[in-house]
């Protein structure tokens, strides 16, 4: 690998590589003996085009260049090309970050209101920036998510799903899509977005947030960057007062109406019903095993909450 990393990458003679992430896609650190740091990713085969990762580099670079919001900066090639081909996988290569992952435990209702406010920062700029004409990102609609694509997985066959709990899923799902339905795709609700605004990607180094992993970046519900905040904690006692917080950051911005208040709730039980679908999808992974045994059962309390008051919380 490393020497057809110094074939594409200015990273000199001398750095070491090491593996420190290995998910959907294989993420490294880089360290050059002179100093300098980078994050390496060597995409999931066959998850996006070419087109769609030049498009979110295109997106990350304007971010940056603009500074709309803290992002891990994008290192081009030595063919001034940011993608890459290293062991046959698309690469990507970024600054390092500084910083650490909040922890779900720590006191977060701070951090919640910051990530509203930068949630509404880069829908602002989303919806400002004259994208390039081959700016292509998937979309995060209901076909795509729980519907005929189902592109994480058959939540049917999610994570410790048994027969008995499909008639719960089943009118769930079919109320969140009647719910999205009525809440629509206007531009000022449906847009890019970042799509994955949870814990795990968030580096808080002093008082500074940064964003990284803009892999799932495209075209989606804004509410939705606020439902994914909480993402597999769900259930857990915080949650309604961190999605609080975040409203009170994203309005300093932007206006929430009250249609928006309401769908962060289908939002957050759309989710909810994709990752259990995710984790069946990958259950060989550490977190799935470790909350095989409750993932389900807490997802079908949340099916009866929202089935019976229209809310999550």
């Amino acid at each position: 690998m490393q020497t057809e990393l110094a074939r594409c990458f200015n990273l000199g003679t001398d750095f070491s590589v090491q593996l420190i992430n290995a998910s959907e896609n294989q993420t490294f650190s880089i360290d050059c003996s002179d100093g300098r740091r980078f994050a390496l990713r060597l995409a999931r085969p066959g998850y996006h085009t070419a087109d769609e990762l030049n498009s979110e580099m295109a997106w990350l670079h304007s971010l940056q260049e603009q500074s709309a919001v803290n992002v891990a900066r994008p290192i081009k090639g030595r063919d001034g090309n940011y993608l890459q081909q290293i062991l046959g996988q698309n690469t990507l290569l970024f600054e390092w970050a500084r910083g650490q992952e909040p922890n779900i435990t720590d006191n977060l209702q701070v951090l919640a209101e910051q990530l509203g406010t930068i949630a509404a920062q880069l829908h602002n700029h989303a919806q400002s920036w004259h994208r390039p004409v081959k700016f292509t990102r998937p979309r995060w609609d209901f076909a795509a998510a729980l519907g005929t694509e189902m592109r994480w997985g058959d939540w049917r066959k999610g994570l410790g799903v048994q027969p008995h709990m499909l008639p719960l899923l089943t009118r769930t799902v079919q109320e969140i899509e009647h719910q999205l339905h009525i809440y629509g795709q206007n531009e000022h609700r449906f847009n890019l977005i970042h799509g994955d605004l949870r814990l795990a990607n968030l580096l808080r180094h002093e008082n500074k947030l940064t964003v990284i992993d803009f892999d799932d970046c495209g075209f989606g519900w804004l509410m939705y960057d606020g439902a994914t905040m909480i993402s597999f904690y769900e259930h857990a006692p915080q949650a309604a007062s961190m999605i609080g917080k975040w409203i009170e950051g994203y309005g300093k911005l932007r206006n929430v109406s009250a249609q928006d208040e309401a769908a962060i709730h289908t939002l957050i039980m759309f989710r909810r019903i994709l990752l259990l679908a995710w984790l069946g999808s990958h259950s060989k992974i550490d977190l799935a095993r470790e909350v095989k045994s409750v993932f389900a059962d807490q997802t079908l309390f949340l099916c009866e909450r929202f089935l019976t008051r229209g809310t999550v919380f």
